[in-house]
């Protein structure tokens, strides 16, 4: 897609940041459809299979967090069983979290507007389809006892009106709401470009249109009805800006950084300090720091 002039706007209600102008909804089907996942586009190589598959032991972590917390709300009494739970994966890509939840036993549905990716997903034995995001009833007259999406919402041109669309039409009302998505702007990462004096890399349309913090997350899940009970940030990766590793400019120094960041969370769960870990990453979403957000909600009760 030919890259035009835009601006960042804050969004006068709930404060996240969206790029104007929009792209229109067949410029974006055509980018994912087309070039997402085909390209080397900057800074989104966690999209790649490969790199997921490479990492799987550092993912399959993240999933888990996920499920127990699944575990936790529907009360489920073996735990580590989602006894037949409905799970939509808004985005699934590659299905890489989708097979994690399917092997605890969690009724798995997906969809993605790449081929590519929903043809691969497909052959890994998931319930999965192509569909934009126009619309978020692709499995009509199903409701979800969890709906997530996972570094999805900073990539739709409309996210009011899909976190709508999933409270009213797509999420059951006793369901859980798990949101993932870059925390941009943090003061770690401000900091870090100033310091290296570096542009704006995660900037990146029309890839991402919107970019969130804690802060703004949180307000747009309140204001459209959802009771926010959960948030986590990930390892503030941008620290080592700031340690003086420029891993922005240098591909090799920057897996170097992630590896050590895997390390660092990897250790903590082999010596049994996993609910340490989960403490260190609440504490990090309070403070609006950390790389990425994870957001747990459920409607709220009128």
């Amino acid at each position: 897609m030919e890259k035009k002039p835009f601006e960042l706007t804050e969004n006068k209600k709930y404060g996240f940041l969206q790029i104007d102008p929009t792209p229109s909804a067949e410029e974006i089907a055509r980018f994912y459809a087309e070039e997402f996942y085909a390209s080397d586009y900057p800074r989104l190589n966690d999209s790649k299979v490969k790199v997921q598959q490479q990492d799987k032991a550092f993912y399959d972590s993240r999933w888990q967090d996920m499920c127990e917390t699944v575990f936790e709300h529907f009360n489920l009494k073996e735990k580590g069983i989602g006894a037949g739970v409905k799970v939509l994966d808004v985005g699934c890509g590659w299905g890489q979290a989708l097979l994690y939840f399917k092997a605890k036993d969690f009724d798995c549905y997906g969809f993605d507007p790449a081929l590519e990716a929903v043809e691969y997903a497909q052959h890994q034995g998931l319930n999965v389809v192509q569909a934009n995001m126009e619309t978020m009833q692709v499995f009509p007259g199903i409701k979800f006892e969890v709906v997530t999406l996972i570094n999805v919402l900073e990539h739709l041109a409309d996210p009011i009106t899909v976190i709508q669309t999933i409270r009213d039409e797509v999420l059951s009302s006793n369901g859980l709401l798990i949101i993932d998505v870059p925390n941009e702007f943090n003061d770690f990462q401000v900091a870090g470009q100033q310091a290296h004096d570096l542009p704006q890399w995660w900037v990146v349309p029309p890839a991402h249109l919107n970019y969130f913090s804690r802060s703004s997350l949180q307000s747009l899940l309140e204001g459209e009805g959802f009771t926010v009970f959960d948030a986590q940030a990930s390892f503030p990766l941008e620290m080592f800006l700031l340690f003086g590793d420029n891993y922005v400019q240098n591909s090799k120094l920057g897996r170097s950084c992630h590896l050590k960041r895997v390390r660092f969370e990897t250790n903590l769960r082999k010596q049994n300090k996993a609910d340490k870990l989960k403490a260190f990453n609440r504490a990090m979403a309070e403070l609006d720091l950390g790389r990425q957000i994870v957001m747990y909600a459920c409607i709220s009760k009128v």
